[in-house]
């Protein structure tokens, strides 16, 4: 068993900020592989399914940002699991828009959901970074994150969470490598 937790906020306001897109991303692959309807469960929602022959369970927890981590310790826990069976999916300012890149472990970067996941579980659980892009200065930061992605980036984003959702079964095997080149091979091809 895995656990895919995405990174967000709860609420329909929150929907389609920047700061969401990792609720976005594991909305999109429980639909493309088919998983079973969400149920509140460790102070979230949660969703079971398979990829391959890997068990993953989906979670969104409900528990806002900063404390994100207690939602994915109880699932740790019910299941018995380790930091090493977790994958965050979470916005990355520092990397370019649309860009995904894969990693274990490392800091927080003033992550709030980072944050609180390094606290309950340590740093050792796998991330996959969303590039949101940096708006240039600090000062503007919170309102980008924070903001709604523009009505322009719309397809772009749509495109993204398709290609992260059909190469999912790359990060079920353990293969970030591929899961990072496929996806920017499907995200480079033209209309």
């Amino acid at each position: 068993m895995q656990i895919w937790v995405g990174l967000g906020n709860p609420g329909a306001q929150y929907a389609m900020h920047r700061h969401n897109v990792g609720f976005m991303a594991v909305d999109a692959i429980a639909e493309i592989h088919n998983f079973e309807p969400a149920k509140k469960a460790f102070h979230g929602w949660a969703q079971q399914g398979r990829i391959g022959t890997s068990r993953i369970l989906l979670l969104k927890p409900a528990t806002f940002m900063n404390d994100s981590g207690r939602a994915t310790r109880a699932a740790m826990d019910f299941f018995k699991l380790d930091a090493g069976a977790v994958t965050a999916f979470h916005d990355e300012l520092d990397l370019a828009p649309f860009k995904v890149k894969v990693k274990t472990g490392g800091g927080t970067a003033g992550h709030n959901g980072l944050r609180s996941l390094d606290a309950h579980l340590g740093p050792d659980f796998r991330r996959v970074r969303i590039g949101i892009g940096h708006p240039g200065h600090k000062d503007r930061v919170t309102k980008h994150v924070l903001g709604n992605y523009a009505k322009a980036e719309t397809d772009e984003l749509a495109d993204l969470l398709a290609a992260i959702a059909a190469e999912a079964d790359w990060l079920a095997r353990g293969d970030d490598a591929r899961f990072m080149s496929d996806i920017a091979m499907r995200m480079q091809q033209p209309e």
